[in-house]
C-alpha cells in the first residue's frame, strides 16, 4: 500500500473511517445525498490519509460501502458529486473551518520544515522519514502536499542532516587527530596497501601470530586516539553508516570526497574498528585457549590408546597370579611357591609398578598436558594486556593482580593463586607440580581471563561483545515500561500463579498416571516410559501434493525472480549506502541477490549472466547490499507470502519453529578451527533459522558450529515483526536449557521443545513433601523461591534489556551460562527455568496435540533444510567466504532466496487450488493443511542465468 493510497484494510476503515454522532451531524446538514456522500469523504480523506481527493480519483468499493452503510445511502449516490468543482471547493473551506484543517504553507509549512531538521538526523531512510513527515502532518492537521513535495523535502532534510552530523564529528577533532587520519590514506602498511585499507582487514585467527597482527593494527589505531566522545550524540545508525562507508570505499575515493566527510567516516571508522579489533582480539584468545585444552586431552587420549596393550599385559599378569594364590589357598599350600611360579617376587614388584603407572595413565586429567601450550601464550600475552583497557569486577580482582604479573613480563617467581577456588583442579595440580610451576601457573592466568571475559567478571571499557553487562541493562524503570514484558511487577504475585498451576498439573499428572492415561506413555515405580509419536497424515494428502506441484509451470529462476520482484518490491529495500536512494539496476540487483542465494560468488554470476559484468555486480554489491537492506527485504516478502490465500491453510502466523543448519567453510578465515565433531573433521558454521507456521523463513543468523544453540532462539523472535507475533516457538533438543524457559516465559512466549531424552529430566517443585506418591520418583528438587525474590528487579531488567535491542539476547544468555560461580542473577534465572519447565513437562505429557504441533512445526523447519541444500550449488557447497561478514551475507541471501521461492510455490499453488476446484476434486482444508510451498523439482537452478532485454 502505499503512503497516500486510501485505505481498504478492514481494520483501517473502522480507525479511521469510523463516524462519531456529531460527524454525522454535520454531515445530514447537507442538502443532497450526494453532497453528503462527497462531504463525508473528503472529512474521511483529511483524516487518513490525510489529503486532499484529486476530480478523477477512483474511489475503492471498499470505502464507498462502509461509508454507505453508516449514512443510510446508496454507493451509487457519490456518483454525482464530482459534477460540480465549486461544490467540493465549499466543502473544503467548511472543513477546514469547522475541524481546523490547514494547508501545507506559510508559517505552518516552516514549523513543519523545522521539525523535519530534527526528525533527519534519526531517521533511518528517505521512507521512515516520509512516513514520521506524514504522521506529525495528521497529529497537527495539515494537509499533506504531493508525493513529489514530501520526497524532495525529506531528502533534502537527510542531506542536510548527514552534512550536520559529519560537521559536528569533524570538529571535535584536534587538527593533530585529523593530520593522523588523512596519513592513514597516504601511508602504506605491508608495502603493499595504504594504512587504512590495510586496518580494516582484519578478521578473528585462530594462533598466536593472528592475535599480533591484531594487536599491530590495535596499536596504531590507539596511537591516532580520536577522542571518545566524538561519536555523543550521534544516533547509532548514522554511526553505522559512516562505518560501513568506510568498508566500501578505497583508498583513491576516499581522498575524492570533501574534507569534512572524509574525516568523518576515518574517525568514525577508527573509534569502531578499534573496538572491533579489541573483541576479536579477546576471541582469538578465547580460541586460543580451547585449542590448547583440546591438544591436551587429544594428547591424553593418546597416552590412554598407547597403554592399551600394556594394560592388557598387565592383567593378564595378575589374572595368572591370582589364580595361582587362590588355587594355594584351596589346597592349604604355601603362597610363597605360587608367587613363584606365577611371575616371581622381583617381577610382582615390577608389575605392581606398572599397574600404578596405568592407573595415572588411565585417569589422566588434560591438566597435566595444557603447560604444553604455554609457549603460545607468552609470543603475545604481555603485548595483550597492555593493549586491552580492561576493567574488572571486585571479585575478579585477584585474577587481574595475577595478569599484571604476566604484563610486565619480568620473569618473577612469584605465583599468586588466590584466584583460583581451593577445591578446584588447577589448585591441586600448582602445589605439586613445582618443576613446571611458572608454566602452569601462566596457562592457569591465561584460561581463566577467558573465562572471565565470557561471563562478564571482567570486560572492556568500549566494547559490544565483552562490555560491562551492569552498564548494558536497562533501569527498572524501562523494564516495568516494557509492554512485552508479561509478568507482575511483584515477585510474590508471580510465584503464587505459579504455585496454583503446578499444584493443579502435578494432581492431573499423577491421576492419569495412576489410571494409565499418558498419552503414548506411563509412569511406573518412578520411570516415565515415553512412546514415540505415530504420523497423523492423511493417505489423500500425498495424492494431493503430487497433483498440486504437476500443475505449478517449470520456471527459470530468473523469471521467478522478476515476478515477485514485480509482486513485492522487494528491491526497494536496497537502498545506496551512501544517499539512501533506491537501486534503480533491479535486475542487476536480483543478480547479485542470486549470486549469494546460490553459493556462486560474483564473478561465477558475471559469466553466467547476459546483463552484467563483474565489475558492475561488484559495485552493486558494495553500495546496495548489506544486513539491514536484506532483513528489510526479506520481510516484505515474509509478508506478503503471509497474506496470500494459500497461507491461510498452515497456520495463523503465531507458531514458529528454529533449528541450526550445518553449512562447510574454508580452512582459512574466521571459521578455520571451528569443528564440530557432530559434523565430522571438517570446519563449519551454523545457520540458525526461524521458520514460521505458514513457512516464511523470517529470520536467520550464522552462530559457530562449536556453541549451543538455545541462546539464539530468542535473537530470532525479537528481530522483527513476524518474530514478535510468534505466541508458540518449537525447537530441538539442543535449543532448550533452564535460562530459555525463563526468558521465552518473561517475554509472552509459550516455549515448546521436543525434548530427546525427556524420561531423564527431572521435575522441581515448591513442596517436594506434598507431590502424590505416583511423581516422587520423577523429583530432582525444590525451587528456590527466596533467590527469584531478590533478584526480581535484574530479572526484569534482563529481560527488557533483550527486547530493547542494547544486547541480543544469545549475548546475555550466554554469560549467565558462562559464568563460573554461576552469580545469584543466573541462579534466579535458571530457577524460573525450572518452574517452567516443570510446567512444560505436565503439559507435554498430558497433551497429545501438542506434541503434535511441535513435530509438525519442526518438520517445517527440516523440511527448509532440504530446500537450501538443494540452492546451495557453488563452490562445491562450501562457504568459501573468509570473514563471518561475507558468510552472513551468503547465509542471509540463501535465507531470501528460500523465501522468494516460497512466496513463488505460495502464489502457485493458490491458482492450482483453484484449478482442481473448478475440476470438482477434493481441494478440503484438511488436506490442503498438508501441502508445503518447498519444492523445487519445477525451478530451473542451474545453467545461464537469462534476463529479458530491459
Amino acid at each position: 500500500m502505499g503512503l497516500l493510497d486510501l485505505p481498504t484494510d478492514e481494520g483501517l476503515l473502522l480507525r479511521h473511517y469510523t463516524l462519531a454522532d456529531d460527524y454525522i451531524e454535520y454531515i445530514r446538514s447537507r442538502r443532497r445525498p450526494h453532497n453528503r456522500f462527497g462531504f463525508a469523504l473528503q472529512f474521511c480523506a483529511f483524516r487518513y490519509p490525510g489529503r486532499l481527493l484529486s476530480a478523477d480519483e477512483t474511489i475503492p468499493a471498499e470505502i464507498t460501502e462502509y461509508l454507505a452503510a453508516q449514512l443510510g445511502l446508496k454507493s451509487v449516490d457519490l456518483m454525482r458529486y464530482a459534477h460540480r468543482l465549486e461544490t467540493r471547493r465549499e466543502h473544503l473551506a467548511d472543513l477546514r473551518a469547522i475541524y481546523g484543517y490547514k494547508m501545507f504553507s506559510g508559517g505552518g509549512a516552516r514549523d513543519l520544515k523545522g521539525w523535519l531538521e530534527h526528525e533527519a538526523e534519526i531517521a533511518r531512510s528517505n521512507m521512515d522519514l516520509a512516513h514520521k513527515f506524514i504522521e506529525e502532518c495528521r497529529r497537527s492537521h495539515t494537509i499533506l502536499p504531493g508525493i513529489s513535495v514530501i520526497e524532495r523535502l525529506c531528502a533534502d532534510a537527510l542531506v542536510a542532516a548527514e552534512r550536520r552530523i559529519k560537521t559536528r564529528i569533524v570538529e571535535r577533532l584536534t587538527d593533530v587527530v585529523k593530520d593522523q587520519l588523512d596519513v592513514l590514506l597516504t601511508k602504506t602498511a605491508d608495502a603493499q596497501v595504504s594504512q587504512f585499507i590495510w586496518l580494516r582487514q582484519f578478521e578473528v585467527g585462530k594462533n598466536s601470530a593472528d592475535i599480533n597482527r591484531l594487536l599491530d593494527r590495535l596499536e596504531l589505531l590507539q596511537g591516532i586516539m580520536p577522542p571518545l566522545d566524538v561519536m555523543d550524540g550521534v544516533p547509532p545508525h548514522q554511526i553505522t553508516r559512516l562505518r560501513r562507508q568506510g568498508k566500501r570505499y578505497f583508498t583513491d575515493g576516499l581522498r575524492d570526497i570533501s574534507s569534512n566527510r572524509r574525516l568523518a567516516i576515518l574517525a568514525v571508522c577508527a573509534v569502531e574498528w578499534r573496538a572491533s579489533i579489541a573483541d576479536a582480539i579477546v576471541e582469538n584468545h578465547d580460541r586460543i585457549v580451547g585449542k590448547i585444552w583440546r591438544d591436551a586431552k587429544r594428547s591424553c587420549d593418546v597416552q590412554v590408546n598407547n597403554a592399551k596393550a600394556s594394560l592388557q599385559e598387565t592383567l593378564r599378569s595378575f589374572k595368572r597370579l591370582g589364580t595361582a594364590l587362590l588355587e594355594a589357598k584351596g589346597d592349604d599350600a604355601p603362597l610363597d611357591p605360587a608367587v613363584t611360579t606365577a611371575c616371581g617376587w622381583h617381577n610382582l614388584e615390577s608389575l605392581v609398578a606398572t599397574a600404578a603407572q596405568l592407573s595415572d595413565t588411565m585417569s589422566a586429567d588434560p591438566l597435566n598436558h595444557v603447560v604444553q601450550g604455554c609457549h603460545r601464550f607468552r609470543r603475545y600475552a604481555p603485548r595483550m594486556l597492555r593493549a586491552l583497557d580492561i576493567k574488572a569486577a571486585s571479585v575478579a580482582e585477584p585474577l587481574m593482580a595475577a595478569a599484571k604479573i604476566i604484563e610486565g613480563n619480568v620473569g618473577t617467581l612469584e605465583r599468586p593463586t588466590t584466584f583460583l577456588r581451593r577445591n578446584s583442579k588447577w589448585f591441586r595440580h600448582l602445589n605439586v607440580q613445582e618443576a613446571d610451576g611458572q608454566r602452569l601457573w601462566e596457562v592457569a592466568v591465561m584460561s581463566h581471563l577467558r573465562d572471565a571475559f565470557r561471563s562478564g567478571d571482567i570486560w572492556l571499557a568500549h566494547s559490544r561483545r565483552y562490555g560491562d553487562l551492569k552498564q548494558a541493562l536497562v533501569p527498572i524503570e524501562a523494564a516495568k515500561a516494557t509492554p512485552r514484558l508479561t509478568v507482575p511487577f511483584d515477585p510474590v504475585e508471580w510465584l503464587d500463579d505459579r504455585k496454583a498451576l503446578m499444584a493443579d498439573g502435578l494432581k492431573r499428572l499423577a491421576v492419569a498416571a495412576k489410571a494409565g492415561a499418558i498419552p503414548g506413555g506411563s509412569i511406573e515405580n518412578g520411570i516415565l516410559k515415553i512412546d514415540r509419536l505415530t504420523a497423523a497424515v492423511p493417505a489423500e494428502a500425498d495424492e494431493l501434493v503430487l497433483d498440486l506441484y504437476r500443475r505449478l509451470p517449470d520456471v527459470r529462476i530468473t523469471d521467478m525472480l522478476l515476478d515477485v520482484e514485480k509482486a513485492t518490491a522487494l528491491t526497494d529495500a536496497f537502498t545506496h549506502l551512501r544517499t539512501g536512494a533506491p537501486c534503480k539496476d533491479r535486475v542487476g540487483l536480483l543478480n547479485v541477490l542470486l549470486a549469494e542465494g546460490l553459493n556462486l560468488g560474483l564473478s561465477k554470476m558475471a559469466d553466467a549472466t547476459n546483463t552484467h559484468d563483474y565489475f558492475q555486480l561488484s559495485r552493486l554489491s558494495s553500495w546496495h547490499i548489506e544486513s539491514d537492506a536484506i532483513n528489510r527485504a526479506l520481510d516484505t516478502v515474509i509478508k506478503a507470502q503471509s497474506a496470500l490465500p494459500m497461507a491461510q491453510f498452515w497456520g495463523g502466523g503465531v507458531t514458529a519453529s528454529s533449528d541450526g543448519q550445518f553449512f562447510l567453510t574454508t580452512r582459512q578465515g574466521e571459521a578455520m578451527n571451528l569443528i564440530n565433531a557432530k559434523y565430522g573433521n571438517d570446519p563449519g558454521l551454523k545457520a540458525y533459522t526461524h521458520v514460521s507456521d505458514r513457512f516464511g523463513p523470517f529470520a536467520t543468523q550464522n552462530i559457530p558450529a562449536t556453541v549451543s544453540e538455545a541462546p539464539y532462539i530468542l535473537d530470532g523472535l525479537l528481530m522483527n515483526e513476524t518474530g514478535l507475533k510468534v505466541r508458540e516457538q518449537y525447537a530441538d533438543t539442543g535449543g532448550f536449557t533452564d535460562h530459555v524457559f525463563a526468558v521465552t516465559s518473561l517475554l509472552g512466549y509459550r516455549f515448546i521443545p521436543r525434548i530427546r531424552d525427556l524420561p531423564s529430566k527431572r521435575l522441581y517443585v515448591f513442596d517436594p513433601g506434598s507431590v502424590p506418591k505416583e511423581l516422587k520418583g520423577l523429583i530432582g528438587g525444590k525451587i528456590r523461591e527466596g533467590t527469584i525474590v531478590t533478584n526480581w528487579p535484574d530479572i526484569l531488567r534482563s529481560a527488557a534489556t533483550m527486547v530493547a535491542g542494547v544486547m541480543p539476547p544469545s549475548q546475555l544468555l550466554r554469560k549467565f551460562a558462562a559464568h563460573p560461580r554461576q552469580h545469584d542473577l543466573a541462579i534466579a534465572l535458571r530457577e524460573i527455568g525450572r518452574i517452567e519447565r516443570t510446567l512444560f513437562i505436565i503439559d507435554w505429557l498430558l497433551d497429545a496435540d501438542m506434541q503434535r504441533r511441535a513435530q509438525i512445526g519442526l518438520n517445517k523447519g527440516e523440511a527448509h533444510h532440504a530446500l537450501k541444500n538443494a540452492l546451495r550449488i557453488g563452490r562445491q557447497r562450501e562457504i568459501r567466504d573468509r570473514t563471518s561478514e561475507g558468510q552472513h551475507y551468503r547465509m542471509a541471501g540463501l535465507n531470501l532466496l528460500a523465501a522468494i521461492i516460497i512466496y513463488w510455490n505460495t502464489d502457485q499453488l493458490g491458482k492450482a487450488v483453484a484449478l482442481r476446484k473448478r475440476a470438482g476434486l477434493d481441494c478440503s482444508a484438511a488436506l490442503l493443511a498438508h501441502i508445503s510451498p518447498l519444492g523445487w523439482a519445477h525451478i530451473l537452478i542451474t545453467g545461464e542465468y537469462r534476463w529479458p532485454k530491459q
